[in-house]
């Protein structure tokens, strides 16, 4: 393990890359992935300050006539105007791509599975990997090639553990992306980039990195964009902040009502309408108990959600998670360790969260276990633990269990 990020991170250091062609230059066609919010938009405007060929591309990803049948009232169109009227501002042609589609099979109904079974998917990193890094890069032509967002992340090239595979791969070492933490930390969004595949990395633009969100609006400000004072989009992408995610929801999964029961003595408190109403963690906030009642896990075959009293229960904590479909954004080059004493880093397993010190370790084909270095609280099944070596992000996987006792 020690050598592999010895030989990574002393002797082969990061790359200068305007020198080794690793950035535009100039006339290079660059294309920014405009929201119609000030993070994209200030994007926009430092690009458009470079001499590149500069364009925007708008996604429009939920189509609410899926929910309606009309477009009337729908926020991509106020979306769509506020990228159309930055892009006049700067003098850059913009354009509007449907992404509905490969959004509702590649993102939107694999999280409704997930749902359905009791589990708590993050289709916004699928976004990012699906359509975004995905279904966007198809549709860019040979020529467009960078892609940039208003992501707050940072991008690093650097060159490969020395390898034979390499070098009869290639003839050389060739440098590769590393996916880095940006300067705000308190912004970093590398969690919701952590499953992009490292050739869509290779050809991204995270101009953001540097700066800080007061920064950013204190720019848009001064530069006197459209969108300097727009409030800022939460929550998931096809949901907002204006819906409650159960009426959502409820359109697509029929209800299932089902025991909420106290984990200690058996007793039912209550009842729910689906187990995608709660997550692990959560408050159930049922009436007329002397203190509030957690979610500490969820039964799928019994359709039972188990409660317990208070935030710090035994039962709300583990020691160690399953995680499957792990994917290295370096794929083909895993760091040492993971097949025998395990690899030591750093694990996110949510959006706001710190990072915690865990050792990874490979199970079986695409099966990993995190042991956490200390035992975590409210880890949901479906949701995405990601890996990072300091401030490197080395890719990710989806929790399938959770583990209350130390791996053996």
């Amino acid at each position: 393990m020690r050598g592999w990020t010895t030989s990574l991170l002393r002797s082969l250091p990061l790359l200068r890359t305007q020198s080794a062609g690793l950035t535009p230059r100039k006339g290079d066609r660059v294309v920014v992935a405009m929201s119609g919010g000030v993070d994209s938009s200030v994007t926009a405007k430092l690009l458009a300050d470079q001499d590149y060929d500069l364009s925007a591309i708008f996604m429009r990803n939920w189509d609410t006539r899926d929910e309606s049948g009309t477009d009337q009232g729908c926020e991509w169109k106020k979306d769509w105007e506020d990228v159309q009227g930055v892009c006049r501002m700067l003098g850059i042609r913009c354009q509007m791509v449907d992404l509905s589609r490969e959004y509702w099979t590649r993102v939107f109904e694999p999280a409704l599975e997930l749902w359905e079974s009791g589990s708590t998917p993050n289709p916004d990193i699928w976004c990012n990997r699906e359509v975004k890094f995905g279904a966007l890069f198809d549709r860019l032509t040979e020529k467009d090639s960078w892609l940039a967002t208003g992501h707050y992340a940072d991008k690093k090239w650097a060159l490969p553990p020395l390898s034979v595979s390499n070098l009869f791969a290639y003839g050389r070492f060739p440098p590769r992306p590393q996916l880095r933490r940006p300067v705000d930390r308190s912004k970093d969004q590398t969690y919701y980039l952590s499953a992009i595949p490292e050739s869509s990395l290779a050809r991204a633009l995270f101009p953001l990195a540097p700066y800080k969100k007061t920064e950013v609006r204190e720019m848009a400000q001064k530069w006197s964009l459209p969108t300097a004072t727009r409030d800022e989009s939460m929550g998931i992408c096809f949901v907002g902040e204006k819906r409650k995610f159960d009426d959502f929801i409820s359109q697509y999964i029929p209800p299932k009502p089902g025991r909420i029961v106290d984990l200690e003595s058996g007793k039912t408190l209550g009842r729910h309408d689906g187990l995608y109403s709660y997550t692990v963690g959560q408050n159930a906030r049922i009436k007329g108990m002397p203190q509030k009642m957690h979610v500490a896990r969820k039964d799928p075959k019994e359709n039972i959600i188990y409660v317990v009293p208070g935030s710090d229960h035994p039962a709300l904590f583990c020691n160690s998670i399953v995680v499957d479909k792990w994917k290295w954004i370096w794929d083909d080059t895993p760091p040492s360790g993971i097949d025998d004493e395990g690899f030591r880093g750093r694990v996110q397993y949510r959006h706001r969260m710190m990072d915690v010190p865990g050792t990874i370790q490979r199970l079986d084909e695409g099966r990993m276990r995190i042991t956490f270095q200390k035992p975590q609280s409210s880890v949901a099944t479906g949701q995405v633990a990601a890996m990072w070596h300091r401030d490197w992000c080395l890719g990710c996987g989806i929790i399938v269990d959770t583990e209350r006792h130390a791996a053996s």
